[in-house]
């Protein structure tokens, strides 16, 4: 009985361990943007409910997967750094092998569904988002330049993108409108993190922009990319995607972002950063449901 006991929690262990392997909290922002892609795409109604789950459930497995590979080229440098040497990899509760078959089974399946269930369409995408991310992103630009979130950012801006073609077959301006949002938001989202995280980043070695320029640099370039952002969020008002009650959370938002932004320029602190960090979550969850509320108060 006890060691039917131990068996279970040593099961039970691996799982979790398998599921903080796909990264949950990250992986939840990427799936409810491409959500709301999938409902925005939708002129009049609701998506089919069937499209629904199966895109969520395959761009979820994909994504889970390519967060794996990505964990299992960098456990080395998880081990130095002091945010991810918890990680189920540096820890010793995964190996190299499992965590391999884990993530092809896991991105396999998911490649399934979208291709039989939603469209090939689908699943090409999502394939070629899986290698931007785990492949160009964590092998070769993360390690080699620090615009490495910049230019591997448009993996990360891919899922609105992915939802659209899931519903609609096709990838339209408007669907390139939600991949620019999230392109220009993701530098000063990920650089508020180098900031407070800075001495990890040059303990692991990884050129990260506040190691490669220092602070002053990195926090005015988060200043000059909120301000871009704040331009491009304004763009679906002016194609008329969307209407007033979105153009009136986009410049919210906006002005709430940039006002952190410039804090952080003029008068830096660690929890500052931490807190812009956070803010640009929230941040973009909500932009994104102000366009869908926007979206079916327009329609309704």
């Amino acid at each position: 009985m006890r060691t039917l006991t131990l068996e279970g929690r040593l099961g039970g262990q691996k799982l979790k361990s398998f599921y903080v392997m796909t990264k949950p909290r990250v992986n939840t922002l990427i799936v409810f943007c491409a959500v709301i892609g999938m409902f925005l795409a939708v002129p009049e109604g609701l998506p089919p409910a069937a499209t629904v789950f199966a895109a969520t459930l395959g761009i979820a497995c994909v994504a889970g997967a390519a967060a794996a590979i990505n964990c299992l080229i960098e456990q080395e440098l998880d081990a130095r750094m002091q945010r991810t040497r918890a990680r189920p990899l540096p820890r010793g509760e995964l190996g190299s092998g499992e965590t391999l078959a884990f993530a092809a089974a896991l991105g396999g399946s998911g490649l399934l569904i979208l291709y039989g269930a939603v469209n090939p369409l689908t699943m090409w995408l999502t394939l070629a988002t899986f290698v931007g991310y785990a492949v160009v992103y964590t092998v070769l630009l993360k390690p080699r330049t620090p615009q490495n979130i910049v230019i591997g950012g448009a993996s990360g801006a891919m899922p609105p993108v992915l939802g659209w073609a899931a519903v609609s077959g096709e990838v339209t301006a408007d669907a390139l409108l939600l991949f620019l949002i999230i392109f220009a938001w993701t530098p000063p989202h990920f650089w508020s993190l180098a900031l407070y995280r800075t001495a990890d980043y040059a303990k692991a070695g990884l050129p990260m922009l506040p190691v490669t320029h220092g602070s002053a640099f990195t926090r005015l370039s988060i200043l000059l990319y909120t301000m871009v952002l704040f331009g491009v969020t304004l763009l679906p008002f002016a194609t008329r995607m969307s209407g007033m009650i979105y153009l009136a959370a986009a410049m919210l938002l906006g002005g709430m972002f940039l006002q952190r932004a410039w804090t952080l320029w003029r008068d830096y602190s660690d929890d500052r950063a931490r807190k812009t960090f956070r803010f640009s979550i929230v941040y973009l969850s909500a932009l994104f449901a102000a366009l869908l509320v926007d979206h079916y108060l327009r329609i309704g």
